[in-house]
């Protein structure tokens, strides 16, 4: 038991400093879509009767060709809510980062409504700070180890609670000294979050291995699907539309959520259209299923398997915000991720007053008794 103490000890003071920013960053991304819908001027789609068709895609692709007629379209992506598509384009066939020119379109008139501005707002910086504290896939890495050390944390705390507190009765808080008031409240708020910390916990250890499980999945898919097509140059797609269609035909129970353009970079394929579906209820929204098409043949349907882990990764992401549920579970989730709070802190604050106590405690020194004279 001493043993699993010292575990439960080091494996907190460990893991406290980022879990507590991971904590309190994580608290406003729950609210993600909320507060950026709030804040953010948005490119809407203006009115119009309903049910008006939409055009074609090539058609609108073509009208963001048109706008910038010395760009390369990377890809296209739908708006779920709205009738309309972003366009992407790069001034370079292999796109750089941060140069990108995202061009809404309404997808009934084909009419350019605006360029998405190129901005870093503040919910961009916290996002950054909670993934990998503006350092790279080294930061993801090392908040994943964290994330294990987390667990072993929580792990470790359900082995010493039932000792601590067999005695008790359970939610007892005894106020006899604020240490034991807030050894009471730390053990008692532990125990009730400990499934939903264990489960946050995990599922952002596997959410920092999202480049190299994805950069595996692609190492063991994609060479045997493009073997065929090494040496052939790069592929004009003859018609987006159709490719989209093919694919709505086939897994007409998904949502196409985008189109990669043929491309030599390492998310596409040079003579393939990739679509990118996804399922459609709140919690399969998060799965994607990429689906090739060949660019000069719609016929050809390609859906390479997604792996298990990947499935696992795209499972976790929903678990991890708690925005599968709407609006009621991510509030359900704030309150949780507050309480974790309240505990961490509380946490520390017991072995800092531990120590300092200790501190404080002089040795007492006993005098030994004065033997006894005896008078003559």
């Amino acid at each position: 038991m001493r043993l699993w103490v010292q575990v439960h000890t080091w494996t907190s003071l460990i893991s406290m400093i980022f879990l507590l920013m991971l904590c309190l960053t994580g608290l406003p991304l729950i609210f993600h879509d909320e507060i950026n819908h709030y804040f953010e001027d948005e490119i809407s789609a203006p009115s119009m009767p309903p049910g008006t068709p939409v055009l074609p895609l090539d058609r609108l692709i073509a009208s963001a060709r048109q706008q910038l007629p010395e760009q390369h379209v990377m890809f296209a992506m739908f708006k779920e809510a709205e009738p309309l598509v972003v366009v992407a384009m790069s001034p370079t066939a292999i796109p750089v980062p941060g140069q990108f020119h995202r061009l809404t379109v309404d997808a009934r008139t084909g009419a350019v409504l605006g360029e998405e501005a190129p901005r870093q707002d503040v919910m961009d910086v916290i996002l950054r700070i909670h993934r990998d504290m503006f350092t790279g896939l080294p930061g993801e890495l090392f908040l994943g180890l964290m994330g294990l050390v987390f667990a072993a944390s929580i792990v470790s705390g359900i082995v010493v609670y039932w000792p601590f507190m067999r005695r008790l009765q359970f939610g007892t808080v005894r106020d006899r000294s604020a240490r034991l008031k807030w050894l009471d409240m730390h053990n008692l708020l532990g125990i009730v979050t400990v499934s939903w910390a264990l489960a946050v916990g995990l599922t952002g250890t596997i959410n920092t291995l999202a480049v190299p499980l994805f950069d595996l999945w692609r190492a063991q898919t994609m060479p045997a699907l493009l073997a065929p097509y090494q040496g052939k140059p790069l592929a004009e797609a003859k018609s987006v539309e159709a490719a989209v269609d093919a694919v709505r035909t086939a897994f007409p129970d998904r949502f196409v959520a985008s189109v990669t353009m043929p491309t030599t970079a390492r998310f596409g394929s040079p003579q393939h259209v990739i679509v990118w579906t996804k399922g459609r209820t709140p919690f399969t929204a998060r799965m994607f299923q990429p689906v090739l098409i060949d660019a000069q043949d719609s016929a050809k349907v390609v859906a390479p398997e997604v792996s298990w882990y990947l499935r696992a990764l795209q499972v976790s992401r929903p678990l991890h915000f708690g925005d599968y549920g709407g609006l009621p579970l991510k509030i359900i989730w704030a309150l949780l991720d507050m309480i974790t709070i309240v505990v961490l802190c509380s946490g520390l604050y017991l072995w800092v007053a531990k120590r300092w106590g200790s501190r404080r405690k002089s040795p007492i020194v006993v005098a030994p008794a004065a033997p006894a004279v005896v008078s003559p």
